[in-house]
């Protein structure tokens, strides 16, 4: 043995030892845990972590497309249909609904606000709606809503990490990440868990919420553009062949897999299955985002325009990686935040363009996936992260120039299609104004909870050990319930 080689032994022991003490589940007191029969993770191969595996009993759901409305809809001018609100509209809001409560904005004595648009009852299943959706109103029998969401979270990046990781903290894994460590994925070309963003910007809590969190990384989401390369870089630069790109992977494989030996981190053997995926995806992705590839009927079916960044783009995106086989596809849509600032956010016109582009898009969804026998196997999510008050908002006890409505904590719309959810049906319900969820309130944990019994899993035995504790989506720390009413 030369000099070089005593070296690299010796560092490799002394890294050894430090990584030992620093990073097993908190040292010597997780290996204690261990021994007492906590730290329930799933026995994952890192160098073929997205393996499917088998869940604890048979799925409704095999994946799942979330369309996340970053800002917050109001509920009031969509589903949640208010007569009594209608008759205060313009009258000064009653005390007990402002006297010791917290919003964003709202000071003094707002007045309430009527739902903006009209109502009426639509389809087989005679549900509520206004007539800002028109196009979804034709499939709404195939949806399940829940009137009765609230949550804690009155600001959006807080309520949006709430409403997907089931923590307002930064650090927690995503739905998306839970999901993909559950279910690992039935396509090895592509990531398990994917991403589209729509609106110009991404939500205001960032990328965590679709973060690993403490999961391994290779659970994360993975960001797709609808324009332009799927992924950036994904393409090998000028000058570098395939070939030469296979040979370069596979002595940064050897590399990796000599530190893996050496320092026995599993994440160094999950880098290299993540370059493997990478070097696939090269091929892969490409086809899986070319919408070139879809006839014109379908185009015209979502209001599409190839090579331009869009809601409906990512929506006939998100069923053609549904077809491909990935778990997890999170849509982000941002500009639902409608306050009454100015004619862009507010309820009479940026409200109205908002609907306008989600509406076509959405209904063509559904229809797809139901024609192609995907709807049953494929439970489709539509939320934002709070709802809106059923007072107008004010600032600083001066009321805005445009109509719109501040943050609110008690009450939300929730629907969800497909996927083992009862078709044409309704669950919860708020108090006379939509002011609080007051007969089968869920909660985003019970949300959670509800998720992960679709996808075939116990949410309590799905966990894995952080800090001492099993942790989990539907959080151990407060209480969670399934919602099994709203099972088909």
């Amino acid at each position: 043995m030369n000099v070089f080689q005593e070296l690299h032994l010796d560092r490799a022991r002394h890294v050894t030892r430090r990584h030992f003490l620093q990073n097993c589940s908190i040292g010597l007191g997780g290996i204690w845990l261990g021994s007492q029969g906590y730290g329930a993770a799933l026995k994952k191969d890192p160098a073929d972590p997205l393996r499917p595996d088998l869940s604890h009993f048979a799925p409704k759901a095999k994946r799942v497309i979330y369309l996340h409305m970053a800002g917050s809809p109001s509920q009031l001018e969509l589903f949640d249909y208010k007569p009594e609100l209608a008759k205060l509209d313009g009258k000064d809001c009653p005390k007990e609904y402002i006297e010791g409560k917290q919003f964003a904005f709202i000071q003094g004595v707002p007045k309430m606000l009527g739902s903006q648009f009209p109502f009426h009852q639509a389809g087989e299943s005679r549900q509520w709606i206004s007539d800002r959706l028109p196009k979804f109103e034709q499939v709404i029998d195939e949806v399940c809503f829940i009137k009765s969401m609230w949550t804690d979270q009155f600001n959006h990046g807080p309520a949006q990490l709430l409403m997907h990781t089931g923590s307002q903290l930064p650090g927690s894994p995503s739905a998306g990440a839970w999901a993909t460590y559950g279910l690992g994925s039935e396509n090895s070309n592509l990531p398990g868990f994917i991403v589209l963003t729509s609106g110009g910007k991404n939500p205001d809590a960032g990328k965590s919420v679709w973060g690993s969190g403490y999961l391994p990384s290779v659970y994360q989401g993975v960001q797709c553009r609808s324009q332009g390369e799927p992924v950036l870089y994904l393409k090998n630069p000028d000058g570098v062949s395939q070939a030469l790109r296979r040979r370069t992977l596979d002595a940064l494989n050897d590399l990796n897999q000599r530190v893996a030996t050496d320092f026995g981190d599993p994440e160094t053997v999950t880098r290299i299955a993540q370059y493997e995926m990478a070097f696939r995806m090269q091929i892969h992705a490409s086809d899986a985002f070319d919408l070139k590839q879809e006839p014109e009927t379908i185009h015209k079916l979502y209001g599409t325009r190839p090579g331009q960044e869009s809601f409906a783009n990512n929506c006939l995106l998100a069923r053609r990686l549904a077809e491909r086989g990935v778990r997890f596809i999170q849509l982000f849509d941002w500009g639902w935040d409608s306050h009454g600032t100015d004619k862009g956010t507010d309820l009479k016109q940026g409200f109205v363009d908002k609907c306008n582009q989600i509406d076509q898009p959405i209904a063509a969804l559904l229809n797809d996936l139901k024609q192609r026998g995907l709807l049953d196997e494929t439970l489709v999510i539509w939320s934002g992260e709070f709802g809106r008050t059923p007072m107008r908002e004010n600032r600083g006890g001066v009321e805005m120039p445009y109509v719109g409505r501040d943050h609110h904590t008690g009450a939300y719309t929730l629907w969800a299609a497909g996927g083992g959810v009862k078709r044409g049906f309704s669950y919860g319900e708020t108090d006379p104004v939509g002011y609080d969820a007051i007969i089968d309130k869920v909660s985003a944990h019970d949300f959670h909870a509800t998720l992960m019994t679709l996808l075939g899993f116990d949410h309590k035995r799905l966990t894995y050990p952080f800090q001492g504790l099993d942790q989990r989506l539907s959080n151990v720390t407060k209480p969670s319930r399934v919602v099994k009413e709203i099972f088909a």
